[in-house]
Parts: C-alpha cells; structure tokens; sequence
C-alpha cells in the first residue's frame, strides 16, 4: 500500500512532535527509495532558518558518507525537505562510487540538476515554482564556475539548455 503524501505528512509530522526527526528522515529515505548502502548516518547540524536551510555530506571519497541535517529540518515543507536529502544522496552517490565526481562544480550542477527534474529519484514530490527556479539558478552558478567553454561545461550543454528553459517556463 503507497502512502498518500497528506498522509506522509501526518506521519513525519508525529516523528518531528515526539523528538524523532532522524528515524523520520530513515523511514522517508525508505519510503521514497533513497536508501544507500554508502550512507553511514545522519547527524544535525544548527537549526535552520526559513531564508537559509543546509545539509552537507561529509566523508572522504570512497567511504560512507554522513549527512547533516538541520535540528528543525521538519519545521519547513516535506516537498522541499526531500528535495534536499535527495539533493545529498547524489553527493552520497558521487563520493563513494567510481568513477568519482572530483570536481566540486560538477557535482553540484548534478545534485541541483536533480532537485528539479528527478532523474535518479524519480518518486520525489515536485516542489514550488518558487524553489524550482531558485535551485536552477543556484545550478548555473556552479556551471558558470566550471569554465568558460570548459569540457565539463560541454559535457553538459544539453542539461543546462534544459534549466535555462525551464527558469523562462517559470518565468
């Protein structure tokens, strides 16, 4: 039985009352498919704030990864809440398995990428116009820094045409 996100929602929202938020973003990782056996766990990092909401992964290439979420991760919108854990799990993907994505730029242009078209997580609910768009801006900025005419900016001329058109839809 697939679970509604209304009542995905009322799930997480019992965990986040009663002080559970790393076991709801366990059962969300399950119930949306995420899990990796390369993460090693999640710790917390300070609270979040409505203007600037972070999650790193941390580990060295080629071991498990941990990833820090904000205390009050479930204080803000599930949609984008997944957004972002599905945003680190690429960087989980990237650390641990070959080839390696070494470039910092690369990587990020692949996880905001994903926050906005779902290729790897295809299950993650879409989030606002409003996040869609500030997330596709923050993935040109790492293209830009990747190079002028760089290999790695041609190695994804095709993706960034599709962020570009969809920043004019939302326009």
């Amino acid at each position: 039985m697939t679970l509604k996100l209304e009542d995905i929602k009322q799930k997480i929202e019992i965990f986040h009352r009663n002080g559970q938020v790393i076991n709801a973003v366990y059962w969300l990782l399950k119930k949306y498919n995420l899990k990796n056996k390369n993460l090693k766990g999640f710790e917390f990092r300070e609270k979040a704030k409505p203007d600037f909401i972070l999650m790193t992964t941390e580990g060295d290439f080629g071991h498990p990864q941990i990833i820090r979420i904000p205390e009050n991760t479930f204080e803000f919108p599930l949609e984008l809440m997944l957004v972002l854990i599905a945003h680190e799990m690429v960087h989980v993907n990237q650390k641990t398995q070959k080839p390696y994505v070494l470039d910092k730029n690369e990587r990020e242009w692949q996880a905001y990428y994903e926050m906005n078209f779902h290729t790897q997580f295809p299950q993650i609910p879409e989030i606002s116009n409003f996040h869609k768009k500030f997330f596709a801006n923050k993935g040109l900025e790492y293209y830009n820094r990747m190079g002028e005419g760089s290999e790695l900016q041609k190695k994804y001329a095709d993706q960034k045409k599709e962020v570009e058109n969809l920043i004019a839809f939302l326009k």
